[in-house]
């Protein structure tokens, strides 16, 4: 085995104290011939994107681009309004159709919408460990079409419903009409969270499959990709228009069947456009098992923990030679040094061998990669708090909604339509963010993209702080306007004097706020990702999301338990206007802003992912 010794030729070597040899270590590298790879796999050639049979494209110019782009939107699309269509419309078929309370209907539409994300580091671990990202999306996004199927066929056949014969409001009111049965509810909880697990490999994998559909050789490529993940969730929020408005008119003119019936047609046409693209898409070999490789990294550096960097028997830091890492589609990572007690698992001793073990000796590469994912967390986990409002928003606002005057002069807006004000006003700052707020910020911020990525996270959950605010003043007024008027008691009765439109302030404002920090941090999390890890990235987003909708039925379960009184009543009454949901606004706001200050402490300390230049690439070590 022939090794080389990288040292900077700005450091001397040789020296012997602690402090030293702190400095020096990240320039002590071996580099050498024993190409022991993960799993027993091959490696190619830094990121180059392969063809659909693995083999490298001949003309890169036929594939990739805006065009391959296009067809991988409207899978998303898709996906999307099956998602906010079931979101806003389960809720409602629960309580009317299936006879359950709000409360159940509620957290059992959190937890599919918890489900749908969480999943989403499942589909990221198949795609980076075996699949790739096309298959993943071809399998799951199956699966998501076979759960509407059958959400469909449950709201159509009568036999899959409790009987609907006198069950007028009041009848629901009074909890007297007839329950469903326990096989029913057991039907559609098993098909809807189908369609949630379905959504595993589409989350981590379609944002992450498009961005792959770009050259990052090009001067371009900044600019392709920041404009790509504005057009990516461009075509999310067209996905949530159109399920709170065509799918909402399709439930109120033609039932429950037909509204659901609508999302699994527009899955099939999208998964069919998918395919149809396949000859276009670029794609990126899968790494090997990326929890493998960041298990071999803790046994290792755990096995070695009792080892110093200054010992007689350190050799250096085991790197593989040349330009390629040991991982297939990845180039190498420059060491860093933090999460130094990492170190250990590359730390090559001459006890080691010729031949080691990969859980007893890493590369520096494999190191680094576990490194950048504890880097990333605390960004993510900072937006389950914007999650979790998200989800309040769903389920609280639309009850809200209920007691309020939602008609425009002549036209009465049914209360499920509601939410499309956040998508219309994301719609609306998408379109005008490069003509508008990038000039305006740049001149700020001196950044070309007007905010760096970091930056719009943090916008988004400073607007996230106020729509949540207004929303407890709002609603501390209308809950005092309700009892004031004589509709304490009749909380499914709209109050004619009240209009529904003072809740647009709060939703257009989350709107704003989603654009910046989703957006924002689906470009952070694919750009700094290890490139064999881009699907596992993008699913942090996913599972942060996920998140935020568990942590929604748990806060709630804890506020109603915390809250209620000797008539059991608590803030969270399914009668609103005895409840106090401004209460519960407030604690989000208080919450909100102790995240934000968490936000502002982890994003000063993040250090942005170093990124290997030409010259060091043709730099010669000795």
């Amino acid at each position: 085995m022939v090794v080389s010794e990288i040292k900077s030729p700005l450091t001397p070597g040789g020296c012997s104290s602690s402090s030293v040899h702190r400095k020096e270590l990240s320039v002590f590298f071996l580099e050498s011939d024993n190409r022991r790879l993960a799993l027993g796999r091959g490696y190619t050639g830094g990121t180059t994107p392969v063809n659909i049979h693995g083999k490298p494209i001949a003309n890169l110019s036929k594939t990739g681009g805006w065009i391959a782009a296009l067809f991988i939107f409207g899978n998303e699309m898709a996906e999307r309004m099956a998602y906010f269509g079931l979101s806003v419309n389960m809720v409602a078929f629960m309580f009317y159709v299936m006879h359950r309370p709000f409360e159940s209907s509620s957290n059992a539409v959190n937890n599919f919408l918890g489900i749908s994300q969480a999943s989403s580091v499942l589909g990221g671990f198949l795609a980076d460990a075996y699949l790739g990202r096309y298959w993943t999306i071809a399998i799951f996004t199956t699966m998501y079409l076979l759960g509407l199927i059958g959400i469909t066929l449950g709201a159509s056949l009568k036999m899959f419903v409790p009987d609907q014969s006198n069950c007028d409001q009041l009848s629901l009111l009074l909890g007297n009409c007839q329950p469903a049965k326990s096989w029913q509810m057991l039907y559609l909880y098993t098909v809807l969270y189908i369609t949630g697990f379905g959504a595993a490999g589409i989350r981590p994998c379609v944002s992450s499959f498009g961005a792959d559909q770009f050259d990052e050789k090009s001067k371009e490529y900044k600019t392709h990709l920041d404009r790509f993940f504005n057009f990516f969730y461009l075509s999310v929020t067209l996905g949530a228009i159109i399920a709170f408005t065509l799918v909402v008119y399709v439930q109120m003119e033609h039932g429950w069947g037909m509204a659901f019936g609508t999302l699994a047609i527009a899955m099939a046409i999208s998964n069919a456009l998918f395919f149809a693209g396949t000859p276009l898409y670029r794609h990126r070999l899968p790494g090997g098992s990326p929890l493998t490789r960041v298990a071999q990294v803790l046994v290792a550096a755990f096995r070695k923990r009792g080892a110093a960097f200054t010992s007689s028997e350190f050799v250096g830091l085991y790197e593989v030679p040349g330009l390629k890492s040991a991982i297939n589609g990845s180039r190498k990572i420059p060491h860093t040094e933090d999460f130094r007690w990492l170190d250990k698992a590359a730390l090559q001793l001459k006890e080691d061998g010729l031949e080691p073990s990969p859980w007893k000796l890493c590369t520096v590469t494999q190191v680094e990669e576990v490194k950048i994912l504890i880097r990333l967390i605390p960004i993510p986990a900072c937006t389950v708090m914007l999650s979790l409002v998200l989800t309040e928003y769903l389920t609280l606002s639309v009850q809200q909604a209920y007691t309020l005057n939602t008609h425009i002069q002549h036209l009465k807006l049914p209360v499920t339509c509601m939410p499309v004000f956040p998508g219309l006003s994301i719609f609306l700052i998408l379109s005008l963010y490069y003509s508008v707020f990038v000039p305006i910020t740049r001149r700020i911020t001196g950044n070309p993209h007007g905010a760096s990525q970091l930056q719009r996270v943090g916008i988004g959950l400073a607007v996230s702080i106020i729509s949540v605010a207004w929303a407890g003043l709002f609603e501390n007024y209308r809950r005092h306007y309700a009892i004031q008027h004589g509709f304490e008691f009749n909380f499914l009765t709209q109050m004619p004097d009240l209009t529904a439109y003072w809740l647009l302030i709060q939703y257009c404002l989350i709107g704003i706020a989603e654009v910046f920090c989703i957006v924002g941090l689906l470009e952070f999390l694919y750009e700094e990702a290890p490139d064999a890890m881009k699907s596992i990235g993008s699913a942090y987003a996913a599972l942060a999301g996920g998140l935020g909708c568990f942590a929604a039925t748990i806060l709630n379960n804890i506020v109603k338990a915390a809250t209620r009184n000797s008539d059991g009543n608590s803030w969270l009454s399914q009668n609103i206007n005895t409840g106090r949901f401004d209460c519960l606004y407030w604690l989000l706001t208080l919450l909100s802003l102790l995240n934000f200050c968490v936000f502002l402490w982890s994003a000063h300390r993040y250090k942005y992912r170093a990124v290997e230049t030409e010259e060091d690439k043709s730099r010669t070590y000795l």
